[in-house]
């Protein structure tokens, strides 16, 4: 069997173990079994790609089967980020996407996304369609590589593929929403890091007061996660403080997440930058519409929101809940805690760039540093303190763990439990913070996040829900 599963954003797997050619192909199969179905097909599906070992292939690949099933495709001619594949669906006016990318996940990893025609992760609905096809596309696969696999070269002269500038199509869409001469002519001096991912080169020639580390072409990410942490950017944050910059934006492996460093080298993460976007939007630009944030996002987001008189709506893990909002509802921002957030003037996805174009705009219009942004949010609402650990473990003891949790313990840690949230996963609230215990739907894997007003009694909590077995 092709052991094909999607989990929180699309379907990621070990290239040549799971992620191999003819996995690609049948899920290839499967979603030109869906989309050929769907009325609106006929405007074609936007192909992208990120910096990972056999992206382009995977995606040449991917491209093939459509357009030899008779779905138009505009595939991208460069390495690209996901938001740069869902800006061009909405400017093809596509009727979706799929994306080559596993995101932040380590370099042994790749992974397939399936974006909408509204520019964000596809529906839960649109995801069950291309699953429910994949039982049909394994009994059938050797019938169907025999009918629909016709030379890329045909398809491109039968303009079924064509070549388009992605990042070409994006570059022209930020420069409408941003005042870039005002970014430049601040002299705000700026460090971007892709990670070696698909923002790499984005600035260059753009925005001179930008400068670039881990921009070459690596995929193997030099050895490190592409994902936006303190403990992944150790040199970039040691070139800020010896260079004197002041904001560092870090994306991650398809740049739809952000993390930043402030002028003392200190790493910000989502949960501190969510509030600095959301107060700005706000109490500076005078901007309306609901808040969603996800289960594990800080409480600073919901106190921002008491004090605006501001609905907020709280969602499980995945970018894809948030977007259900967003297309729906007037949200001005929705966001999670491991680096996504979208704004309302922008679409209905996550953007790393953007997000870090927008966190200079508030420093400049605010003449505040970042470290001062982050810090008018402690003195507002107090400081809290956030921390995270992905624990492997086997499945009994994650069975034995996730028993305790559904038994609603009164005490953790030594500290009484307030009340229960059950969303996602299990979240114990507590009289000055909170514990989330999520497991893994496909690993045993459980997840833990702790928000306290002091760290030590986040370091307790995660060691105590470890424990709780």
């Amino acid at each position: 069997m092709s052991n094909i599963v999607f989990g929180t954003d699309g379907w990621r797997g070990i290239i040549a173990k799971d992620f191999t050619f003819e996995n690609i192909e049948k899920i290839s199969y499967a979603t030109a079994e869906f989309y050929i179905k769907r009325e609106n097909i006929s405007k074609g599906l936007v192909i992208g790609y990120d910096a990972r070992f056999l992206s382009r292939e995977f995606a040449e690949t991917v491209s093939v089967i459509l357009a030899s099933r008779g779905i138009k495709v505009f595939l991208a001619n460069s390495i690209v980020s996901t938001p740069m594949v869902s800006m061009g669906i909405l400017k093809l006016k596509a009727a979706g996407g799929l994306m080559i990318t596993a995101s932040h996940n380590p370099p042994i990893y790749n992974g397939f996304k399936i974006k909408a025609s509204y520019g964000g992760p596809a529906t839960r609905e649109e995801i069950s369609g291309v699953e429910n096809y994949l039982d049909f596309v394994e009994k059938s696969y050797h019938r169907l590589k025999k009918k629909y696999n016709l030379p890329i070269d045909d398809l491109v002269k039968k303009k079924q593929i064509k070549y388009v500038d992605l990042k070409g199509i994006y570059k022209e869409d930020i420069t409408s929403k941003f005042d870039i001469d005002k970014i430049t002519n601040s002299k705000l001096k700026i460090l971007y890091d892709p990670m070696y991912g698909s923002g790499q080169g984005f600035f260059n020639n753009f925005i001179s007061t930008i400068d670039e580390i881990h921009g070459s072409y690596n995929p193997s990410f030099n050895g490190t996660n592409p994902e936006p942490l303190a403990a992944n950017c150790k040199d970039t944050i040691e070139l800020i403080v010896n260079k004197g910059y002041d904001l560092g934006i870090v994306n991650d492996g398809d740049a739809d997440r952000i993390g930043a460093i402030d002028e003392n080298g200190n790493f910000v993460s989502t949960q501190e930058l969510f509030p600095v976007f959301l107060k700005y939007l706000v109490e500076n630009a005078g901007m309306d519409g609901d808040v969603v944030k996800t289960v594990s996002v800080s409480d600073h987001v919901v106190k921002l929101c008491e004090k605006n008189n501001l609905l907020y709506h709280e969602t499980p893990v995945g970018f894809k809940y948030i977007t259900e909002y967003m297309v729906s509802q007037n949200i001005l921002i929705g966001g999670e805690e491991s680096g996504g957030v979208g704004i309302k003037m922008h679409m209905p996805e996550r953007d790393g760039i953007y997000n870090g174009l927008l966190l200079a705009q508030i420093m400049i219009e605010r003449k505040k540093s970042l470290g001062e942004l982050v810090s008018e949010i402690h003195t507002e609402f107090g400081k809290l303190y956030y921390d995270r650990i992905d624990f492997h473990t086997t499945p009994e003891v994650k069975e034995r763990i996730i028993k305790v949790c559904k038994s609603n313990p009164a005490f953790i840690g030594g500290y009484k439990v307030k009340s229960y949230n059950r969303i996602d996963g299990y979240k114990f609230i507590f009289e000055d913070g909170w514990l989330l215990v999520r497991p893994s739907g496909t690993e045993p894997i459980l997840r833990f996040y702790a928000e306290c007003t002091k760290m030590e009694k986040v370091e307790k909590l995660l060691k105590s829900g470890i424990k709780l077995q």
